[in-house]
């Protein structure tokens, strides 16, 4: 992966007769300046030059990427013998592990499933409930976040509905759909970020539509300081649905705007049929305040050529503006 280089800018310190340093600095830098010297007390020079060569070349390093999945995963259906859960989450951690995401939407997650990849994962942490009882019951669409690299200000969940705060059925949808979402704060940078990840109904065409309104509603109300955002799940929408438009038309659909295209199948269900070429596109990661540097349809599978799930996971890496 390339490394953005950064040019050194010349700093030329000047003594004082008070004993206090000055620094000539280009002028794009005072307000930056400023304020890191009203944090700090008077202190040797050589002291001093490291921390603000931390912040003005070090740092910028660190807040580069944000690297995301979303991935539904196949709730554990027992009955099915022959893409079992039990047959598919080994390669499922792998996948996972290998692509070391900041941030991971998952869908169609029963609690077993969870508690099992928490456990895989401890580098990762999980916000979410299940939509049927707010707690464990049901599939939760959780977001597994690197918790060595970033804290939880903020976590809630709410339902797909005219009553978010309870749990509901939204409209003409079969079933309750909820969106969970964070907000979350680098450890180095101290940059903060929105996810949101949700799933919308398979059914309920009105749902969907309300679906898209709803939580771009709540972007809104929740993001007041304009913090980057996103937004990933499975919409069980195509591309060229009005409430995909309807979205593309306030954030941006990630894939629309990658600097390198996606290299992996057009699209992301797969119906775990091999053997079909993966067309439907449902699955989606949509920023704001991002740059998108690559976006890529996951085609990894078992063995013995079976996919790891029904939908491919989603992976894209991005940068902030």
């Amino acid at each position: 992966m390339a490394t953005k280089k950064y040019r050194r800018k010349q700093i030329s310190p000047i003594h004082s007769f008070d004993n206090t340093w000055h620094f000539e600095v280009p002028t794009n830098r005072i307000k930056k300046l400023k304020q890191i010297i009203l944090k700090i007390k008077i202190m040797p020079f050589n002291k001093l030059l490291a921390v603000l060569l931390f912040h003005w070349f070090l740092l910028p390093m660190y807040a580069q990427e944000i690297k995301v999945i979303t991935y539904n995963i196949k709730y554990d259906n027992t009955n099915d013998t022959v893409n079992n859960w039990n047959d598919r989450k080994q390669a499922m951690v792998t996948l996972l592990k290998n692509n070391s995401a900041d941030f991971i939407g998952m869908q169609e997650v029963l609690a077993n499933q969870l508690h099992f990849l928490n456990q895989a994962m401890p580098d990762y942490s999980y916000i979410g409930v299940g939509r049927e009882d707010g707690k464990e019951k049901g599939e939760f669409s959780p977001i597994f976040y690197d918790n060595t690299k970033y804290t939880l200000l903020n976590s809630k969940t709410f339902w797909l509905s005219k009553t978010p705060t309870k749990i509901s059925v939204g409209w003409d949808a079969a079933l309750e759909r909820i969106c969970t979402y964070g907000l979350f704060q680098n450890k180095i940078t101290k940059e903060q970020t929105w996810v949101f990840n949700t799933h919308f109904d398979h059914k309920g065409t009105t749902a969907r539509k309300k679906s898209v309104k709803l939580i771009l509603r709540k972007i809104k109300e929740l993001n007041t300081l304009k913090k980057p955002v996103i937004l990933m799940g499975d919409l069980n929408l195509s591309p060229k649905t009005k409430a995909i438009q309807l979205l593309k038309s306030k954030i941006d659909d990630a894939i629309t705007i990658s600097e390198v295209p996606n290299s992996g199948p057009k699209g992301t269900f797969n119906g775990f049929k091999p053997n079909t070429p993966i067309t439907d596109r449902i699955d989606y990661i949509f920023t704001k305040h991002f740059r998108v540097k690559n976006y890529n349809h996951i085609d990894r599978r078992l063995s013995n050529n079976k996919h790891i799930s029904d939908h491919l996971p989603v992976f894209s890496t991005l940068t902030t503006k």
